[in-house]
């Protein structure tokens, strides 16, 4: 047995007062908001380890869910070093398909259904009921953008005939040219069509779990029996399906549940996340045993947190976020960097990190953070002719069971390569590369060094962010963006995107 588990009290050591308050409080609904750099995902094993160390808790019974593979991968490894080897780590989907596959082989008569993430056939099929378009004419953007708008509903738990209203409401216009009456239309179809090809997607796995614990006693206890401990981190992004999913599977019985997050971090409203169901928490629960707040930065400087701050305390929603404290001391004051053009950006942004680099800097604690992918073509393109290896990392969907995959720059990483062949005669086992990332899938990684692109009107605030809450929304996301930096944060924008000037841009209003 590993020593600190002979000693549960050891797994306290090196928590400040207020994460030592969370990881002790092991009974009943406990809220835990945390901040950026909080270390909220050490708190939350530590409480996971010290319970199951004491006795209170089964560790084949404790389940702890988050928001990606990698996350949840993380959260396991933490937990094994810490002497918890048998709880559950994943995300809500692959537990719910795991769950689902058990269920279904002693439920139902018929196979199971094949998981598509994106099912694209079923989805041209619908269209081309709904709308006369024939199947071919359909773009790969339009298919996007249209199994997007069908999850949106479903994460919501919308029935299609009342997406008109809600669309209106949610300030949502339809994708692919459709009008809302026919995307109602098409998101009835869609799921006919899945259907008839034996398909499922994500969140089908969430609604038929759902469906099959509401309407069957004997799934219910199943399922339950389970779980007896439940932590769920990153609540602030749940939508209304992930929701009722985790209220099934505690019961009515079981409020033994922890929920980890920060209202300043919703970034995927969009995909019907919301910070509602964190921030009601104590109404939802009224019994609520712990209500924690980890609002000191662990990881960016002074300088970067007050930046931070500043972001924050201009929202007309300033009184739901916490205010970030440090201990950390001040670093380089977050620069911020004005380029006539998007061209010039990317060239004054590389030639700032080959400079980094120059002088002993690690690439990979540098990265460049965009609110579109379109913007890090140019500086991959300017790495590029620097010499820089870089990686981009795709989108995170909150809904992905897979785990994510970095694209590598193979024309920067062979220049690299040859270099280091040349100079010792051997190939290195591992090159590090710079980070090019846009800000949500930037969501919970770090680094020394982060140059925020693209901060001008249009851009950051996007164009199509016309309503409040998706102007607040848009304001978390720079926030997110600026609270990845641990030492230095240089925040840059361009007048124009060519530098002709027919177009000019302003600053964006998020800069302090």
């Amino acid at each position: 047995m590993d020593a600190a588990v002979k000693d549960p009290d050891r797994l306290l050591e090196g928590l400040d007062d207020r994460q030592r308050q969370a990881a002790t409080a092991l009974t009943g609904p406990v809220r835990i908001t945390a901040v950026a750099g909080a270390g909220k995902t050490r708190t939350i094993t530590r409480r996971i380890a010290y319970a199951c160390a004491k006795g209170v808790w089964s560790p084949t019974r404790t389940v702890a869910v988050t928001f990606s593979v990698k996350a949840a991968r993380e959260m396991q490894r933490r937990l094994a070093a810490l002497g918890a080897t048998d709880v559950t780590c994943a995300t809500i989907h692959s537990l719910a398909l795991r769950q689902l596959s058990f269920i279904w082989r002693d439920m139902v008569d018929t196979p199971f259904p094949q998981l598509t993430p994106h099912p694209v056939d079923a989805l041209k099929r619908a269209v081309t009921a709904v709308t006369g378009a024939a199947a071919d004419t359909i773009s790969a953007r339009d298919c996007d953008d249209l199994l997007a708008e069908t999850a949106w509903m479903k994460v919501s738990l919308l029935p299609a005939d009342q997406y008109p209203k809600a669309a209106a409401l949610a300030h949502r216009t339809p994708p692919a040219g459709l009008s809302a009456d026919q995307m109602a239309a098409l998101a009835d179809r869609f799921d006919r069509e899945k259907a008839a090809l034996g398909q499922i997607d994500f969140n089908d796995i969430l609604l038929i779990l759902c469906h099959l614990i509401e309407s069957s006693p004997e799934v219910a206890q199943k399922i339950r029996r389970r779980i007896g401990w439940l932590t769920v981190d990153e609540y602030q992004d749940i939508s209304s399906l992930q929701h009722r999913m985790i209220r099934l599977w505690l019961g009515r019985q079981n409020e033994n549940i922890c929920v980890v997050g920060d209202p300043a971090q919703t970034i995927y409203s969009f995909n019907g996340a919301t910070s509602w169901f964190l921030l009601n928490f104590d109404k939802e629960f009224p019994g609520i045993r712990a209500d924690i707040r980890l609002g000191r930065d662990y990881r960016s400087s002074g300088s970067i947190v007050r930046y931070a701050n500043r972001v924050l305390t201009a929202s007309p929603l300033s009184g739901e976020y916490l205010r970030l404290g440090t201990p950390q001391p001040d670093g380089p004051a977050v620069s911020q960097d004005t380029y006539g053009s998007d061209g010039l950006e990317a060239q004054g942004v590389a030639r700032q990190i080959k400079d980094l680099l120059d002088h002993g800097a690690g690439a990979d604690q540098i990265a460049v953070l965009s609110r579109l992918n379109s913007q890090l073509r140019a500086v991959a393109r300017a790495l590029d002719r620097l010499g820089v290896a870089y990686l981009t990392r795709r989108g995170t969907d909150p809904a992905d069971t897979r785990p994510q995959e970095d694209r590598l720059s193979s024309t920067s990483v062979q220049h690299i390569a040859e270099q280091a062949f040349a100079a010792s005669g051997t190939l290195p086992s591992r090159i590090e590369r710079v980070t090019l990332s846009t800000l949500h899938a930037a969501k919970g990684l770090e680094w020394d060094t982060v140059f925020l692109i693209g901060a001008s009107d249009g851009l950051l605030p996007f164009a199509s962010a016309s309503a409040p809450a998706q102007m607040e929304e848009e304001r978390r996301l720079f926030y997110v963006g600026v609270t990845r930096g641990r030492k230095k944060v240089v925040v840059s924008w361009a007048r124009s995107q060519d530098g002709t000037g027919t177009r000019t841009r302003h600053r964006s209003r998020f800069l302090p």
